[in-house]
């Protein structure tokens, strides 16, 4: 059995572009070939691509899932540590619903809305252990004033920003790009301005030191949450890397 291009993006709801893609570096080859250069995929295709529509969703970069599919990485570590992810997830979410789930009783009740109850589950401090251990409470709570002091546009645009931050570097690593490479140090300049503009960050206005920018690298990978944000451990070592090379050469 084999199933044309077409017949493979309505079944799973990919694109051509994207099988083409795949194709391009080597992820998902065509079973054959044929006239006008239609593209088939038989049986073993099919499967390899349900395996990287599964390791996508988990959130793998796709040169994390070129190593799974082909042996260098080992499937159930990979799943375990999106399935850690995953549980993370879950679980914020939970206290969210049980958060909002309060505050609907209360109000139906006539009772006083407590604010810490009402936002558990929303806030910004599942990092604060990590801060604090690393780099001081006074560090993590000026981080703190600052971010409870801005406004929700200013919120949503530092959000942003760290995002699209956080998706070229997504991008540079799927394609290779090397730690040392004008690319890669320009986004680590990038990453550098970022921190910068955090109250807290240590080495001030002019910060961060040397040792505080070196140290979020190998954070960064070795803590998957953080190396989520990066499309998974191929690109939080991408990111790692080109900081200690900016580091040595800049700070």
């Amino acid at each position: 059995m084999e199933w044309s291009m077409t017949e493979i993006t309505r079944a799973t709801g990919t694109t051509s572009r994207t099988l083409r893609h795949y194709g391009h570096i080597g992820l998902l080859a065509p079973s054959r070939t044929g006239h006008a250069g239609l593209r088939y995929y038989d049986e073993d295709a099919l499967v390899r691509l349900q395996r990287i529509l599964l390791l996508r969703g988990l959130g793998l970069s796709l040169a994390a899932i070129a190593d799974v599919l082909d042996g260098g990485q080992d499937v159930t570590e990979a799943l375990h540590t999106h399935l850690a992810l995953l549980e993370q997830e879950r679980d914020r979410v939970d206290r969210q619903i049980a958060s909002v789930r309060r505050t609907i009783e209360k109000r139906e009740g006539g009772e006083q809305l407590v604010a810490e109850e009402m936002f558990d589950g929303f806030d910004h401090t599942r990092y604060k252990d990590e801060v604090e251990e690393r780099w001081g409470k006074d560090a993590y709570a000026a981080g703190d004033r600052w971010w409870r002091g801005l406004g929700e546009d200013e919120k949503r645009a530092w959000q942003h920003r760290a995002a699209q931050l956080g998706a070229d570097w997504t991008a540079a690593a799927e394609r290779h790009v090397a730690p040392d490479s004008a690319e890669a140090q320009a986004l680590a300049r990038r990453q550098l301005e970022w921190l910068r503009g955090v109250p807290g960050t240590p080495g001030g206005a002019g910060g961060p030191t040397k040792e505080y920018f070196v140290g979020l690298a190998e954070m960064y990978v070795a803590d998957p949450r953080f190396a989520a944000s990066y499309g998974g451990t191929e690109g939080a070592v991408l990111v790692r890397d080109a900081m200690k090379a900016f580091a040595d050469r800049h700070l």
